[in-house]
């Protein structure tokens, strides 16, 4: 009989971690699907100075290089294939505007040829990242 007793009270003093267990994975899949990822370019750039800024969530970055070389999601694009490439990335998120983040090295060519590239697929917001003073 008190084989019986010993038993229930183990059982009586045990914690039952399932509804813990079903908060965290709760809270891991909220976190994953509110987080915003980012594609970055791929290669450093230094940025131009401006007077005046704005911050753009959610973007497609393109970045220009010193040596007038385009890199999106850390591989080099070549000129030719950068309008099939903005296309993809505007395929995954339509409204998304493309931020071209420009060395201050590189040449007005190269940023107006990739600027191009972008209006011919349909871009309305195209911006260049600067560096706010």
């Amino acid at each position: 009989m008190s084989r019986q007793n010993s038993a229930t009270d183990e059982e009586a003093g045990a914690i039952d971690l399932t509804p813990m267990l079903d908060v965290v994975f709760i809270m891991l899949i909220f976190f994953i699907v509110t987080a915003t990822f980012i594609k970055e370019p791929g290669v450093e750039v230094e940025r131009p100075d401006a007077t005046t800024s704005d911050y753009k969530n959610s973007k497609i970055l393109i970045a220009v290089d010193n040596d007038d070389k385009i890199w999106i999601d850390k591989n080099e694009i070549d000129e030719a294939l950068v309008k099939d490439q903005i296309e993809l990335l505007i395929a995954e998120n339509p409204k998304s505007p493309v931020v071209i983040q420009a060395d201050s090295k590189s040449t007005i060519k190269m940023l107006n040829i990739v600027a191009q590239k972008a209006r011919e697929v349909g871009v309305a917001d195209i911006s260049i990242a600067t560096n706010k003073q």
